[in-house]
């Protein structure tokens, strides 16, 4: 069954659609009775567009202000509605009472017993959610509907839709990029919050620099985690061991078969091998876990005990080897990209001069594609500092301070999982540990982000 609000945005889609092919119609007929007297001045496309907008856009912001402002209006009605015994009760058990209504309501647990004044509540609440659904329906399609007729009556050969249309388009773009700041900003300062209050209960030289990592809360005394050891070093250790183990698998082979792929590969390789890589991209990260742990693990383990060595059953280079491969196709098929995009003319002008294939190569096509190549190449470092379910299934949650790949590690994704999963009270140093761990990698990111395009800068200089 199609709910109500799926049901009006497809109605409000509809009439969108109708009033964009009215508008164009309108104005190919004005054009058509003006003559060559007065010709438009948009396309009849504009037009079109131009009454769609006033179709959508006023009705979908009165749907998001219902949205926004439902759950207030109604739970304000329905403790009005209430005995005023409940009414009277503070403040916090009144909230207790409400939220077990609207649990009751939408078919989830409450905290207790299911009391006749709850039940009462709970029916009065669907009946007014009901209400407003069917109201806020009738407003939007009016206001969709007005919309479209002021338009539409509006359309003249003077009428500057294309103008107009541009207007709201730029609106609506500057909108989405103030949208996506205001997120960034919001999350950097929620987690910059948090990271303070831990950072009130440890210092920050003892988490930066500490060498032991133990965030359980202690039961005895004589337990580590009751002196507290949130040192991060041997957290950020793991994470940089098993990347640098990635980035040593996924740079080499991703950019070699980028080169090979654009310029040696013929066109009938090139169809079904690209492919074929791209595939690995696609791959679930929980399947290439199940491989590491699997597959590669227990054969680095043999390996290494036939050579005598003293390999762990869960290490960093399986984790590492595994998430190699995982990042391959993010750097061949950028690398790919880029260096297809190189234009033939630098190509020519080192075939002219006696320069070889490999040696254009080498001396033209990679210093002119190299900003695009290091992008694709920060794209896998990311890619490969956050991820988790490779190293939870084969690198282990052992927090070991070693730069030894044979032995078990843990990063700061896994940790940053690890801890906030859990009964642990929120307040807890255990759990406000993982917002310190996201604000010191958001922080090295940013640095490492900030080098790149430093150095990416100084080389196009050079090469432009």
């Amino acid at each position: 069954m199609i709910s109500p609000i799926l049901l009006l945005l497809l109605t409000l889609l509809a009439l969108s659609v109708a009033g964009f092919y009215l508008g164009r119609r309108k104005a190919s007929a004005v054009a058509r009775t003006a003559g060559g007297q007065h010709k438009l001045h948009s396309r009849s496309n504009y037009y079109g567009i131009l009454t769609a907008l006033w179709c959508c856009l006023p009705a979908f912001f009165l749907f998001l202000l219902w949205l926004i402002f439902e759950q207030r209006i109604v739970t304000a009605l329905v403790i009005a509605d209430l005995p005023l015994a409940l009414q009277q009760l503070p403040q916090e058990r009144l909230m207790l009472f409400v939220q077990d209504v609207r649990n009751l309501a939408s078919g989830n647990i409450v905290s207790g017993e299911i009391t006749p004044e709850m039940r009462n509540a709970a029916t009065h609440f669907l009946e007014l959610q009901g209400i407003g659904t069917m109201i806020t329906s009738v407003l939007v399609v009016v206001v969709a509907i007005a919309g479209m007729l002021f338009v539409y009556r509006r359309i003249t050969p003077g009428l500057r839709a294309r103008n107009q249309v541009e207007i709201v388009i730029k609106s609506l773009l500057i909108v989405c990029s103030t949208i996506a700041i205001f997120t960034t900003v919001g999350i950097v300062l929620s987690v910059l919050y948090e990271a303070i209050r831990f950072f009130r209960h440890v210092p920050v030289t003892d988490f930066l620099f500490g060498l032991e990592w133990s965030p359980q809360m202690a039961i005895r005394e004589e337990q580590v985690g009751s002196s507290g050891a949130f040192g991060a070093v041997p957290v950020f250790a793991g994470t940089l061991l098993i990347s640098a183990i990635a980035m040593m698998v996924a740079v080499p082979v991703g950019l070699l078969s980028a080169i090979f792929l654009s310029e040696y590969a013929e066109k009938k390789i090139r169809a079904v091998v690209k492919p074929l890589l791209e595939i690995l991209a696609g791959v679930p990260t929980v399947v290439y876990g199940f491989f590491a742990a699997l597959v590669v693990a227990p054969a680095i383990r043999t390996v290494g005990s036939q050579m005598g060595l003293d390999v762990s059953s869960e290490s960093a280079l399986a984790a590492g080897l595994v998430m190699g491969i995982m990042i391959i196709p993010f750097v061949s098929s950028l690398s790919d990209d880029v260096i297809n995009a190189v234009p033939q003319s630098l190509r020519d002008g080192a075939y002219s001069v006696g320069a070889t294939r490999s040696e254009t190569i080498k001396h033209v096509l990679i210093p002119a594609a190299l900003p695009g190549i290091v992008g694709g190449i920060l794209l896998a470092v990311s890619r490969a500092i956050g991820e988790t379910m490779i190293v939870v299934m084969a690198a282990g949650l052992s927090a070991n301070l070693t730069a030894n790949p044979l032995q078990a590690v843990t990063t700061v994704t896994v940790q940053i999982v690890t801890l906030l999963v859990g009964d642990q009270e929120f307040d807890s140093p255990k759990t406000l540990a993982a917002f310190a761990l996201g604000l010191v990698l958001f922080i090295g990111t940013l640095l490492l982000n900030i080098v790149a395009l430093t150095v990416v800068r100084k080389y196009r200089e050079r090469y432009e």
